[in-house]
């Protein structure tokens, strides 16, 4: 009996593979690093290092594999009043992103809605997205990411 599940899982795996290759990965999308996987940490706002923009500024927090996927990425963004976070892409992975202040429109798929601090937002995989500063001042948000072996590579 364990030959059948193996032979389905087979299957399964060869019919998804061949799939793979008609995706395109999205622009941001970054091969697992070779680095040592992250380990726990606390990552202190006044201690990240804060990198000007054209459109605001942008905190990298973490990028590296972990012990459960191949790659777990954390930024957190500030866009100007009116300003988007780039063009639509398609995202090959889920995305979560946190509001921490301000009003950040959430586009997808050719939908739309606004969340203001605390709101939480979900892309799932295969949508096409991007935000944008929906309000009259800065706003903040983070961004979480992971890349799993399910989740097409370049």
């Amino acid at each position: 009996m364990k030959f059948l599940p193996s032979v389905r899982s087979l299957a399964v795996t060869g019919a998804c593979s061949s799939m793979l290759p008609a995706q395109t990965p999205p622009p941001d999308a970054h091969p697992p690093s070779p680095s040592a996987n992250l380990v726990s940490a606390v990552f202190a706002w006044e201690k990240l290092t804060v990198t000007p923009t054209a459109k605001g500024v942008r905190r990298d927090v973490f990028d590296g594999p972990t012990a459960t996927v191949d790659k777990m990425h954390c930024h957190i963004t500030t866009l100007n009043p009116g300003e988007k976070s780039g063009e639509p892409s398609k995202h090959l992975q889920e995305e979560v992103i946190i509001v921490k202040e301000g009003s950040v429109e959430a586009h997808w798929d050719g939908q739309s809605k606004t969340g203001g601090p605390g709101s939480v937002i979900f892309f799932a995989a295969g949508a096409t997205t991007f935000l944008r500063n929906a309000g009259p001042t800065p706003c903040t948000y983070l961004v979480i990411y992971y890349y799993t072996p399910l989740t097409p590579k370049r």
